[in-house]
């Protein structure tokens, strides 16, 4: 038996917790269920996987991840309905102007079942959604 039982929450580090917030709830559907104003933070919900944004003390100082050199989060994967959904998420995403489109949706890899794109959010984060083709 494992010691785990899954993902509680995943905490991401932003440099505008306003716009990493309304990405979440605006552009994806989920709900701030909490948060630490002193700290500051925001937790958003989509009813299985909850997030902390936390707001980094100097966004003009950081450094952006590159996926190749540092160690620490690739993305973050989010799990979609089906196809379709999934589409419709690229496209509504794609016309977003705070939002990067890395790659349209495709297979997951050649002959697989699982399509997916992966899209940088508002700071710059990562975000791969996946769906049953």
């Amino acid at each position: 038996m494992s010691t785990t039982l899954g993902v509680h929450h995943v905490g991401l580090s932003v440099p505008d917790l306003k716009a990493a917030t309304c990405f979440f709830v605006e552009a994806l559907g989920f709900k701030e269920v909490g948060g630490k104003p002193d700290y500051p933070s925001v937790f958003v919900s989509d009813g299985t996987t909850m997030l902390t944004l936390w707001q980094i003390a100097e966004p003009e100082a950081a450094t952006q991840f590159d996926r190749k050199t540092n160690i620490g989060l690739h993305h973050l994967a989010l799990k979609v309905a089906d196809k379709y959904h999934l589409t419709a998420l690229h496209s509504q995403l794609a016309e977003r102007d705070d939002v990067s489109i890395e790659f349209a949706p495709e297979p997951i890899v050649s002959g697989a079942t699982i399509n997916h794109f992966i899209c940088a959010m508002p700071g710059g984060i990562r975000i791969e959604f996946t769906a049953a083709a």
